[in-house]
């Protein structure tokens, strides 16, 4: 657990201004001010959602040290693609971020898809939620994380 100064600002609407200090802006903001923000030396993040085409905000990866990825509930996995694309298929080393329904039962799947921050739900505790990461200690797949899968341990 650790305090960090990145501040999500869900409801900046595209008139308005880039707030100071280190944001997470929507990903409708940073379309519209895209060109701005590529030429400003500012820093910045971008929040994606599993609607949101994936190829757009790979065109400035080298621009982010964060980008934060929306699971708006639970049923909604479409973000674990989109950490799997950034990390394999981008080569995305910045920090990937899963915010909104993050609960601990997705910790551990989420990290091996590539994710390696989380913003827990606050009504969750963050004790109980970190012990989530040593519950397997075998995989039977291949993911981002690197880690050997079991019939390959044979």
């Amino acid at each position: 657990m650790v305090e960090d100064g990145w501040r999500r600002v869900p409801d900046l609407k595209p008139e308005d201004g880039l707030p100071p200090g280190q944001v997470i802006v929507p990903f409708a903001w940073w379309q519209v001010h895209r060109e701005q923000l590529t030429a400003s030396s500012g820093q910045y993040a971008v929040c994606i959602d599993g609607a949101h085409e994936i190829t757009e905000v790979a065109r400035d990866l080298s621009r982010f040290v964060l980008i934060a990825l929306e699971f708006p509930a639970f049923k909604d996995g479409r973000c674990y693609s989109h950490a799997r694309l950034l990390r394999e298929r981008y080569g995305y080393q910045g920090e990937l971020r899963a915010v909104g329904d993050v609960l601990r039962d997705q910790l551990y799947f989420m990290e091996r898809c590539g994710i390696d921050s989380y913003e827990v739900r606050a009504d969750k505790d963050i004790e109980d939620a970190l012990s989530a990461f040593k519950e397997f200690s075998v995989t039977y797949q291949t993911a981002a994380d690197g880690a050997v899968p079991v019939y390959k341990r044979r």
